[in-house]
């Protein structure tokens, strides 16, 4: 939808100039004819007031104009009473030069000149001491041909640049498809690397159950009246439970995010979350604490969120395995609403950090590493964000922050 909206602006654009351009160039005749006219005007008018004050038409030659290239005074028999040329005046008019023009009416006309020039010539009737007269003005259209030269100049440019802009646009177009696709390309690559990544992953975590409960199952079969039996039973089970929770985790990461945002009080989720998580960090011997202004309220999908939470709140807890403190705060700020989970456990390396909410990357011998690619997820699918900070020895803090309800 974009890029033909930009096409039809470009058509609109080119359209617009080029009709500017032709109609600048089309008025430039009628502006030109126009001016000529207007100057031929004025000169009649200059011409016909030194004739009325000088009878005797002397001051007239003195009269030289930039644009006149000559310009003469008919009487009605035909004979010349003034000319530029004084050669010329007390003759008679000659054919194909001012003869052609209808004496004693207003009329313009162009012509060509003894050097080749093209002319424009006016003739009007004037009168001169009670005679009537006809002047006929030649002009040079230096200046008026400029006008239709310069409007042609301009048309040239405007279709120049008009003819570059679609090639320019027609490449970028072209550069810009190729790096669509360069982009999908290596896109395919990254998804078919990720899915090999995984599938290394699946056959290490699946591998090794299936192997103990093959194991297991083998010894049950061999001896089923054994009394150990009843341990390798539990042991199938916790394998059982152990593949199950991975096939989960691998579903709820593939399934998009449910839309269904709600407002929700956020001290009871932490409350909810917090009595999930006791039986696991007591027997981990993590003492949990956590504090929730009341009336904090969010945005989002309250269980989503709430499952983010306890993912995170196991993961601190699995990395403090000789017990530890466990603390989680929530504030608002502005429009969000910032919850952090910090633990004072062996914290993560920085190189390792850019990577943890990476699917499948892990530092525990036994994880899938889906826990905080999934809670990355499910944060940003309810609009918020998530951010970690951690140092060597010094633990690790992990901040949601989620759109708040006023």
């Amino acid at each position: 939808m974009f890029k033909k909206a930009i096409l039809l602006l470009g058509v609109s654009v080119t359209c617009c100039l080029l009709w500017f351009a032709v109609y600048d160039y089309r008025e430039a005749g009628p502006i030109a004819r126009e001016n000529l006219r207007g100057v031929a005007l004025s000169l009649t008018t200059a011409i016909e007031h030194l004739a009325v004050n000088d009878p005797s038409l002397k001051t007239l030659h003195a009269f030289h104009p930039p644009d006149v290239a000559y310009f003469a005074l008919i009487d009605g028999g035909g004979v010349y009473r003034f000319h530029s040329n004084p050669d010329l005046v007390g003759t008679a008019v000659e054919r194909g030069s001012a003869g052609n023009l209808p004496l004693f009416s207003r009329s313009e006309t162009r012509v060509a000149l003894g050097t080749g020039e093209r002319a424009y010539q006016f003739a009007s009737p004037v009168n001169v001491g009670g005679e009537p007269l006809d002047l006929v003005l030649t002009l040079h259209t230096y200046r008026a041909d400029a006008v239709v030269r310069r409007a042609r100049l301009n048309m040239t440019i405007v279709l120049a640049l008009v003819g570059v802009g679609w090639l320019l646009s027609i490449g970028l177009a072209r550069y810009a498809v190729r790096e669509e696709r360069h982009r999908d390309e290596l896109a395919r690559r990254e998804a078919l690397a990720k899915l090999g990544e995984m599938g290394a992953v699946l056959a290490h975590e699946i591998r090794n159950p299936l192997a103990g409960i093959k194991g297991f199952a083998q010894v049950i079969a061999a001896r089923p009246q054994e009394s150990r039996n009843a341990a390798f039973a539990r042991s199938i089970v916790a394998e059982a439970v152990r593949l199950e929770s991975l096939v989960n985790d691998l579903l709820a990461y593939a399934t998009d995010e449910p839309q269904a945002p709600d407002h929700f009080p956020l001290a009871p989720l932490v409350e909810d979350t917090v009595a999930l998580l006791r039986p696991d960090a007591e027997a981990h011997h993590v003492a949990v604490t956590w504090s929730c202004p009341d009336g904090l309220l969010v945005r989002g999908n309250r269980d989503r969120i709430e499952q983010a939470l306890l993912n995170l709140l196991h993961n601190a807890v699995q990395a403090m395995e000789h017990g530890g403190e466990l603390r989680i705060d929530a504030e608002s700020s502005g429009a969000e609403a910032s919850l952090s989970v910090r633990d004072n456990g062996p914290g993560i390396a920085e190189e390792h950090q850019p990577l943890v909410f990476e699917p499948f990357f892990t530092t525990k011998p036994r994880g899938t590493g889906l826990g905080l690619a999934l809670c990355k997820k499910i944060v940003e699918a309810n609009g918020g964000r998530i951010s970690l900070k951690s140092g060597v020895g010094e633990g690790t803090t992990v901040t949601l922050t989620l759109p708040r309800t006023r």
